[in-house]
């Protein structure tokens, strides 16, 4: 049987988050499928998580899974602007020897922070005639203002990166630095066979960036669907909204905070459940601001800290309407997924893949993004209109489930193999 090898930075047992939660259901996908042997690399390390490197080697078995492989690096071991280990010992001794050993016939990246981009440079020296396949779940190739594509100070949206304008969010680096930062990273990619993006508004923006439109392709995430959530009771009003994620700066868990400030103030009875992990690891000020913010709204939000994926069904069957107010673009937030999932309307910020998934009066509600009085607005009018939240609920429609998008990720990985066999016969 053939192998294939996924590489991502975090595992959701160590670190939960969209995309480790994909790529560990993709991974267990494939394993069922019997097309392929799925192998999984994921890195640990700090600042993520606090497992240490076992003696004489980066890499250690995880328990009870003879193919989930963890990788150890240091986050001082990186050169963060250009992504990649100061010490190429990393790619030419232990992951060249890794390659070595598990011989993939696909090799498949989801993410690079704490890998370095020279990881694609040594799968191809080492593995010259496998397939490389890069599924992009962010921006942080274009941006590094981690990949959110805002600008710092202002967190104002960027449509565009150059060396100019990311010299003026960092003006302690050159902008030849950034000039050199966009050729490193490019010149990697040319290594990679196929980009698989999960928005159609990301893989216009990798194009516009210079990525060949031939070698990126959107396929929206698989899930692995549950049973949908039966109707919560009625009290007349569906005023229980509810925000679930990473507590970012970039979430706009502020913004959410602020406009539930405005509709406490007003008495407007709308209860917020947030559930999210990741605070703890944000600059104090934003801590400090929401930890204020949590202060203020106390009599209408209850904020209950992390939660496991399990525990989704519970999680959202206390939520009427779900809010993603994210102040950046978003590739593709697996969020909505969940939401959709579980038939919970959506009330999402009016740009990115939000927009292009959430269609306003159709499965959800749009706000201003950004605008904390839009979203108070848009708040008080679903929770005021039961009938709304009928018709939206009425009108969801099943997110790309897994066993549709199973056979599209592996029609691919097929069409690159016979690629490759055809250009070795010729």
């Amino acid at each position: 049987m053939r192998k294939v090898l996924y590489v991502a930075n975090n595992h959701p047992t160590i670190r939960p988050g969209g995309l480790e939660a994909y790529a560990d259901e993709l991974y267990r996908a494939v394993s069922e499928g019997g097309e392929f042997e799925p192998i999984f690399v994921s890195r640990i390390g700090p600042p993520q998580s606090t497992e240490a490197a076992h003696e004489g080697t980066r890499f250690a078995l995880a328990d009870g899974d003879p193919n989930l492989y963890y990788l150890h690096t240091e986050f001082h071991e990186f050169d963060r602007v250009l992504w990649t280990a100061r010490s190429k010992q990393l790619y030419t001794e232990d992951w060249r020897a890794f390659l070595h050993a598990v011989k993939p016939d696909i090799v498949h990246f989801h993410h690079s922070a704490f890998l370095g981009y020279d990881m694609i440079r040594e799968t191809r020296r080492t593995l010259p005639d496998v397939p490389i396949v890069y599924t992009l779940h962010e921006f942080l190739p274009i941006c590094h203002h981690s990949g959110q594509m805002v600008r710092t100070g202002s967190y104002k949206l960027c449509h565009a990166a150059s060396p100019r304008r990311c010299h003026q969010c960092f003006p302690e680096i050159p902008a030849q630095t950034f000039f050199l930062r966009e050729r490193f990273i490019k010149s990697a990619f040319e290594h990679v066979d196929m980009f698989i993006t999960p928005s159609e508004h990301a893989r216009r923006r990798f194009v516009e960036w210079g990525i060949p439109a031939e070698r990126v392709r959107h396929q929206d995430y698989g899930r692995i669907s549950p049973t949908a959530l039966a109707d919560p009771p009625d009290a007349g009003r569906r005023r229980r909204i509810g925000f679930i994620g990473r507590i970012t700066e970039y979430k706009g868990v502020d913004v959410l905070l602020e406009a539930m400030k405005i509709l406490q103030a007003q008495d407007a009875g709308v209860q917020l459940v947030l559930r999210g992990a990741n605070l703890d690891m944000q600059l104090p000020l934003f801590q400090e601001r929401v930890a204020r913010l949590l202060d203020e709204t106390a009599g209408s939000v209850r904020f209950t800290g992390p939660y496991e994926q399990a525990d989704l069904p519970a999680v959202l069957s206390a939520v009427d309407w779900l809010i993603v107010p994210s102040i950046w673009w978003e590739t593709g937030p697996l969020v909505i997924h969940e939401a959709l999932m579980h038939r919970r309307p959506v009330i999402c910020s009016n740009i990115g893949s939000m927009a292009e998934r959430i269609q306003d009066g159709v499965n959800g509600l749009h706000f201003g993004v950004g605008d904390a009085d839009s979203l108070a607005d848009t708040i008080r009018r679903a929770v005021n209109s039961p009938e709304l939240w009928h018709k939206l609920r009425g009108q969801i429609t099943d997110p790309h489930p897994m066993d549709e998008h199973l056979p599209i990720i592996t029609g691919i990985y097929n069409e690159l193999l016979v690629q490759g066999e055809k250009s070795a016969a010729a």
